[in-house]
């Protein structure tokens, strides 16, 4: 995704003076594209993440279109003060986006996991929160927030993420996509780099009878209501998301169902626990440590189907 970022850059950069990319002593073997052809409509700050921020603000004050950039606790849990009160409360059209989602950096510990950032973006005002599946939902994504009057968060993987898509989706803000569907024994609502995992999954579970849907909740806030509720009086539900299973999809699933008085079939949230890593390992390690595997979601579903 990062290199789907570079390029969408350079796209809006060619047709928008104002665009500016900040970033906190990041980018390196990324941005070096928009470094020589754009200079001035680059800017790294340094380890300065909370003044980052307070840049990003002030520029998108003078009118300038800004775009964030930097490893995901870095770019919300460390400014977030600054978040909270030069870009949310200004209502500014302010894009930040983190990359390394979830528990991509798996080698460099729990400094570098990002697992508690929709949490805190989702609970900012005028905040959209965005967890693309793959490139080109994050390509249309860069689209949407190159056009919004408020502030954006977006969490990207670290790099070469499997496509979901074989092309740019007809995407819109708060409306998920149905990107698998051979049946309604179940539902899996998934976000981000889980995506992917949450339709092996389902193929898998295919194999053994059990056959349902798969959709990508690209957008948690706002959330899609309406067919989150339409699942609910029909099949079983289980989300899935490589964050805290607090204040994630899960909790935004979870407050939906419960302001609409709703409780499906079968419910089950798979995601990480409210608790930092113990053991260090890649990526997939750590995915298999914390039941996330494409594996250990098809069992535990199947295990609730019958």
């Amino acid at each position: 995704m990062r290199q789907t970022f570079v390029q969408k850059l350079m796209d809006l950069a060619s047709k928008n003076s104002n665009l500016m990319i900040i970033t906190g002593d990041l980018g390196y073997s990324v941005f070096e594209p928009i470094m020589q052809k754009y200079p001035n409509n680059f800017l790294n700050v340094g380890i300065a993440e909370q003044n980052m921020i307070g840049i990003a603000a002030g520029m998108a004050l003078s009118k300038k279109r800004v775009y964030v950039y930097s490893i995901t606790p870095f770019s919300t849990a460390r400014p977030l003060d600054q978040i909270r009160m030069d870009v949310c409360y200004h209502n500014l059209p302010v894009t930040i986006i983190g990359t390394g989602a979830g528990l991509s950096y798996g080698t460099l510990g729990p400094s570098h996991h990002g697992t508690e950032d929709l949490a805190l973006m989702r609970a900012l005002p005028n905040m959209v929160v965005c967890a693309p599946a793959d490139k080109f939902e994050f390509s249309k994504l860069m689209d949407i927030s190159s056009n919004s009057k408020s502030p954006m968060y977006m969490r990207i993987g670290r790099s070469k993420e499997p496509d979901v898509y074989m092309a740019v989706p007809n995407l819109k803000i708060g409306k998920a996509l149905s990107v698998f569907d051979e049946g309604n024994d179940f539902a899996i609502l998934a976000c981000g780099n889980m995506v992917h995992n949450s339709i092996k999954s389902a193929k898998l579970l295919g194999e053994k009878g059990k056959k349902g849907k798969v959709y990508s909740m690209h957008t948690l806030k706002p959330i899609d209501e309406k067919l989150i509720i339409s699942l609910a009086k029909k099949m079983p539900i289980f989300t899935c998301e490589e964050h805290s299973i607090i204040g994630g999809l899960a909790s935004a699933v979870s407050e939906t169902l419960a302001k609409n008085s709703l409780c499906p079939k079968k419910y089950h949230n798979f995601a990480l626990p409210d608790a930092f890593q113990k053991k260090i390992g890649s990526h997939d390690f750590l995915r298999l440590q914390n039941g996330l595997d494409v594996n250990s979601i098809a069992n535990k579903i199947l295990k609730k189907l019958d």
